[in-house]
């Protein structure tokens, strides 16, 4: 049915924008980033703590001989921390040339939603730093908070990665 709406659409060249979208709970609630940006999604590794990092940095991994800094989410989000479980996975994506990790409590589902069942982000945004926001999906039964993953982590944060990962 999903298939004959959107060559319905085409029909009529009102083909609609899709979000490719990797979905992820940090404390309760459920974020999105764009799949394009996403590299791989694996299990918590053994996570090395660098002296004098800041407080969201979890340390460094070894990923195939790569070293890559590892950003704790629910700590850059001013949440409480949470020991990493079963469901924990980290994140890998490619920031502007950088590859970085990122914690969450658990990665959900791969998405393609309508960019029309997207808005703009409320004025006041409680939990997460508003500026970290691109989007506010509103799915059928949930809403999906959606990251801008390069607003995350500032330029000047993500030069002090590279001396991390020397």
């Amino acid at each position: 049915m999903e298939e004959t709406k959107d060559i319905k659409n085409a029909a009529q060249g009102k083909s609609e924008e899709l979000l490719q979208l990797v979905s992820f709970n940090i404390g309760g609630e459920e974020f999105g980033v764009d799949i394009l940006k996403v590299q791989e999604i694996n299990r918590m590794l053994e996570v090395t703590r660098v002296p004098n990092a800041p407080e969201y940095v979890d340390g460094v991994i070894n990923l195939r001989g790569k070293v890559i800094p590892i950003i704790d989410l629910r700590r850059r989000f001013q949440m409480e921390r949470k020991e990493p479980d079963k469901n924990t996975r980290i994140v890998v994506v490619e920031l502007q040339g950088k590859v970085v990790g990122f914690v969450v409590d658990a990665v959900r589902e791969v998405l393609r939603i309508p960019k029309s069942v997207t808005e703009p982000p409320p004025p006041i945004v409680a939990g997460v730093n508003a500026e970290y926001i691109t989007a506010v999906g509103k799915l059928e039964d949930r809403i999906l908070i959606l990251l801008d993953l390069e607003k995350v982590l500032s330029t000047e944060e993500r030069g002090k990665f590279e001396t991390l990962a020397a």
